[in-house]
């Protein structure tokens, strides 16, 4: 099952009812091939137990599963061994490999890409546990089914240069200057309860009238701490989620909306409870009732989640209810709003300095100090925040690509199907046909 951290005190539930809006279910082809089914279907139930196996080594890897308990109990008195996990990821690969697909439908092509890609994503995670080294790229590659760019130091500082000029001038460096200017828009701990309640009452308002949301979903935020991340959301199936939101550091207003949208909708949430209708319910794929978190999914799933972002309150639609409704919540003073939207998207320019520090750090070109350092120079976090920011690299490693990188396959596919700007409604029909789907990384390109 789904871990759960149930360390902290304050909850929020969030009561759903499905809305109307633009069906996502698959195309329920005419054409499938009962046969070939059949023998995926074989090897979906084994591709779930190998990972919940590879879960017995690794508790990072299972991110959510919602399949049959018993087999979770079978694999858990199994106690398999990596060479046998090993040997068990190239049988399933091999019986992939040697499907006919002559005549398959659009879907079960989709289906069986996605079920080799995902194979051989856990077999390289098994070799890293056994003891495999890989430098980043190749670690992005063989995980996640994509190749990050890089990006040079003076393309940061570019970036850099141009906020320099947009923070308010005062002693120190720009990183300190940001910071001053930023304890502005910090959320008061007193109200981030009621701060977030009304993010996300409006992400899912705008979600639901574009996406049909399975009847009766729902989740639970509880506030956390003494974590790496910032948000987390803890898929429980049956479309439900725990949401875990990080209270270490202090919560600037932006990040109500981004934790709101990424985390639950039309992020995470909906895109797990989607996956679970339209595919394990509707078809029966049991492949999608386990979650490989250091797998290709993973980029469509935090690629798809950071898009979602301003697919639910795209352009001047984000400041103006920041402005208008999130800024009097929080006590803060609405007409600062613009100005620090402006530094922001600035500051999501450097999105890619985390990919940057991760590739050296790991490749053992600079040491942690090191890393946390640039990333304060490139990235400007504060001494805090990149020291933060190492922590997840410590733990999840390339998994960093996932975000930025993810996040700009998913809208480089989506404009390319015709979901421009100015088409919002084919917008939201692509990105919703995307979450309900078994594309992956490699399919977007």
């Amino acid at each position: 099952m789904c871990r759960r951290h149930m360390g902290s005190t304050l909850f929020l539930l969030v009561t759903l009812a499905g809305l109307g809006g633009l069906a996502c279910a698959p195309d329920q082809d005419r054409h499938v091939n009962s046969s070939l089914t059949a023998v995926m279907n074989d090897v979906a139930q084994g591709y779930v137990k190998l990972v919940l196996g590879v879960g017995q080594h690794d508790p990072n890897y299972v991110d959510a599963y919602y399949g049959p308990e018993e087999w979770r109990v079978e694999v858990e008195g199994q106690s398999s061994l990596l060479d046998d996990l090993s040997q068990t990821a190239s049988s399933l690969i091999d019986q992939v490999e040697s499907f006919d697909l002559t005549g398959a439908a659009e879907i079960e092509r989709l289906r069986h890409r996605y079920l080799l890609t995902q194979l051989g994503s856990v077999r390289s995670h098994v070799a890293m546990l056994q003891g495999d080294t890989l430098a980043f790229d190749e670690e992005a590659k063989a995980l996640y089914d994509a190749s990050p760019p890089t990006h040079p130091d003076s393309h940061f500082a570019a970036i850099v240069a141009e906020l320099d000029a947009l923070v308010p001038a005062g002693p120190g460096s720009l990183a300190e200057r940001l910071q001053r200017f930023k304890q502005d828009f910090v959320i008061p701990t007193a109200k981030l309860d009621t701060v977030f309640k009304a993010a996300i009452a409006e992400a899912r308002r705008r979600t639901a009238t574009r996406i049909e949301l399975p009847l009766g979903e729902s989740f639970v935020i509880q506030y956390v701490t003494d974590k790496s991340w910032s948000g987390y959301n803890w898929y429980q199936g049956g479309s439900q989620s725990l949401i875990q939101l990080n209270t270490d550091l202090p919560i600037a207003i932006d990040r109500a909306i981004d934790l709101a949208a990424h985390e639950g909708y039309p992020g995470h949430h909906v895109y797990n409870a989607l996956l679970e209708q339209h595919l394990v319910d509707e078809r029966g794929w049991v492949e999608f009732s386990v979650y490989a978190l250091f797998s290709p999914q993973s980029l469509i799933a935090e690629g798809s989640a950071n898009f979602g972002i301003e697919m639910a309150f795209p352009g001047e639609e984000r400041v103006a209810f920041e402005r208008d409704v999130l800024y009097p919540l929080a006590g803060l003073d609405p007409s600062k709003a613009t100005a620090y939207a402006e530094v922001q998207q600035r500051l999501g320019q450097l999105n890619y300095a985390r990919n940057e520090a991760a590739r050296r750090y790991l490749n053992g070109e600079i040491n942690r100090d090191q890393a946390a350092s640039w990333l304060e120079t490139y990235a400007l976090m504060s001494p805090e925040r990149a020291r933060k920011s190492v922590d997840f690299i410590d733990t999840y490693r390339s998994y960093v690509i996932n975000y930025n990188l993810g996040m700009d396959l998913v809208r480089t596919y989506i404009e390319r199907q015709g979901g421009t700007t100015d088409q919002p409604d084919v917008r939201w029909q692509v990105f919703g046909d995307l979450l309900s789907s078994p594309r992956l990384p490699s399919g977007l390109e």
